[in-house]
């Protein structure tokens, strides 16, 4: 990097890229102009610190590009909005490899893809490690979906896998066989948000409440509890999920603890009218009551505080 400079790696991770309609003005001024149909936007930012929030030698390039959009996206997707945009800051040291920061280029628009937006522009300095900001602009085609409105009687429901990244997370703390617990640690590097789970909602859906569980389920139903003034209990029945218990055996870890206080996962958790049938994606994991706070089957669950950014 030291070698190629800014401007050259500028030139190189956007050579080829091609702009999706949301994007009026991209690289090669001051700043981008991005489209704003409803005449606001929905605005998210999120940073990835090496070794903090990804290790290189656990992590492919690609992998942490496309895990830096996807945390992004989600965030945005949460607030009902559609993803049209992301601002990128990259920090690295000048001895970085070219080839490194094409794969992460490249896992970023990969992701973005994904998620039906692109890369607008950003910044790139020096730094003594890898830091990542990203910046995710989104369109806001239905009132935004906040986390206060949840009421007793609504229904509780996820979208996505959950407690696949905290185990992968695990397999690779303990040293363990990752072949073994490939689609794991394959889920920990990188996210697989289901945007489309909220996206492809029918206008019939009465969703009250929806947040991504990134600091993990206990802790993210625990903002909408707050929030609404409500209490959540969910059903750990409904929660377990077969695929994690030979991992669990293989490092003594009960997987509900994954489930609920893992994180990374960016599945989708939300409150629902109890009116009938859900929507295609969602399935129902508790309800929504009077009081405060979260419990499973009916009792507070200790030791599950989820992630903390200063812990």
């Amino acid at each position: 990097m030291g070698e190629l400079g800014e401007f050259g790696l500028i030139a190189l991770v956007n050579q080829g890229r091609t702009q999706t309609r949301s994007v009026l003005l991209g690289p090669g001024d001051d700043a981008a102009v991005i489209a704003a149909p409803e005449g606001r936007f929905v605005v998210t930012t999120d940073m990835l610190v090496q070794d903090r929030h990804f290790r290189t030698d656990w992590s492919s390039p690609h992998d942490i590009g496309r895990k830096a959009i996807a945390q992004n996206a989600a965030d945005v997707v949460a607030m009902g909005a559609v993803p049209s945009a992301f601002v990128v800051g990259l920090g690295c040291p000048a001895e970085t490899p070219v080839e490194f920061v094409r794969a992460l280029a490249d896992g970023m628009w990969a992701e973005a893809g994904r998620a039906g937006a692109s890369i607008a522009g950003g910044d790139m300095v020096r730094s003594p490690m890898l830091i990542i900001s990203v910046t995710a602009f989104g369109d806001p085609r239905r009132a935004p979906i906040k986390l206060s409105r949840s009421r007793a009687g609504d229904v509780v429901a996820v979208a996505g896998r959950l407690g696949w990244s905290g185990a992968g997370l695990a397999v690779l703390s303990a040293g363990a066989d990752a072949d073994e617990f490939a689609d794991l640690v394959a889920a920990h590097q990188v996210p697989q948000p289901p945007y489309e789970a909220v996206l492809e909602l029918p206008d019939t859906a009465e969703i009250t409440a929806l947040t991504d569980v990134s600091d993990g389920l206990l802790a993210d139903l625990g903002h909408i509890a707050e929030s609404s003034g409500v209490a959540i209990d969910l059903d750990s029945a409904a929660l377990a999920d077969p695929e994690l218990e030979a991992a669990g055996k293989a490092l003594g870890v009960n997987p509900l603890d994954w489930i609920l206080g893992g994180g990374e996962d960016h599945a989708f958790a939300a409150t629902f009218a109890d009116s009938g049938d859900l929507p295609e994606g969602w399935v129902r994991v508790g309800r929504v009551l009077a009081g405060s706070g979260v419990t499973v089957d009916g009792t507070h669950r200790t030791g599950l505080g989820g992630w903390e950014s200063f812990a």
